[in-house]
């Protein structure tokens, strides 16, 4: 009898698959059927009333986080000097997406209390969990126009306080995949915008042979990157994300001790 595959083994073919076919950006997690579309009248910025939910959610995640992490995955923090060489300038962060619980890792390095968090569409779900979501600082992007002028408009003002402001560029999450994937160009355009630096934040670990689990989980906080005011913008978000990728990849190259390869399609027999 042919052995049942774990959900991990499973999980690992179809990354596999995607490897090969480079469909990094693939987003084959289910999403869920319980979000909604932020319109027009999504608040980006917590009314006044409901700051006190706001600095409650953010303090127990400040407090609570960072030892259960540790917990749980052996996580530590590397590469902080980097943060503070930037003080108070507001920053825009690019970290890999490999598990449900990764803003709790970007959280932990990057600060509980500075940092907001972009999402996808399908993060703004209902209940307690959509409402903790919310109040912890996740913005869900929008495919409506206002809503998205707003969200413009309260990252420029986040980033003017000298808040943090993270993505998830590789725009899809894998789980507990290692490698490195391309990132897209979003995040980019918006540190040129807003003339801010990138620091790109990547997070490698041991994963258990049989079922996948995350152990010994570093988070790495690598050199920020500056905008060329040289170059045209559009060729200075293009040069900035080239850097941040290669940043990525050579954090991955020394903390595992291999060089990035990536898996080749199979060829089709004759």
């Amino acid at each position: 009898m042919r052995k049942k595959r774990t959900r991990f083994e499973v999980k690992k073919g179809i990354q596999a698959a995607l490897e090969a076919h480079r469909r990094f950006d693939y987003d084959y997690m289910p999403m869920g059927h319980t979000w909604r579309m932020p319109d027009a009248n999504y608040k980006y910025r917590q009314p006044w009333y409901e700051r006190i939910h706001t600095g409650f959610w953010r303090t127990l995640m400040g407090i609570f986080g960072p030892p259960a992490i540790r917990l749980l995955y052996g996580a530590r923090v590397t590469g902080r000097k980097n943060l503070r060489v930037l003080k108070k300038q507001g920053v825009i962060t690019v970290c890999n997406h490999f598990n449900y619980l990764d803003t709790l890792f970007v959280r932990d390095a990057i600060g509980h209390f500075r940092s907001f968090h972009t999402m996808g569409p399908w993060n703004n779900k209902g209940g307690v969990g959509g409402c903790i979501m919310r109040h912890a600082g996740m913005w869900p992007f929008s495919a409506d126009l206002t809503a998205t002028k707003n969200l413009m408009r309260e990252m420029e003002r986040r980033l003017k306080e000298g808040k943090r402001i993270n993505f998830y560029a590789e725009h899809s999450m894998w789980g507990n995949y290692q490698k490195p994937r391309p990132m897209k160009i979003g995040a980019f355009h918006f540190a040129v915008r807003f003339s801010v630096p990138v620091v790109p934040v990547f997070c490698t670990f041991d994963r258990s042979k049989r079922k996948g689990y995350i152990r010994k989980l570093r988070i790495h906080i690598l050199p920020a990157i500056f905008p060329d005011e040289t170059l045209p913008k559009g060729q200075r978000a293009e040069k900035m994300k080239e850097e941040a990728e290669t940043a990525w990849r050579l954090c991955y190259e020394e903390a595992y001790k291999i060089p990035l390869v990536y898996l080749e399609k199979p060829k089709k027999e004759a």
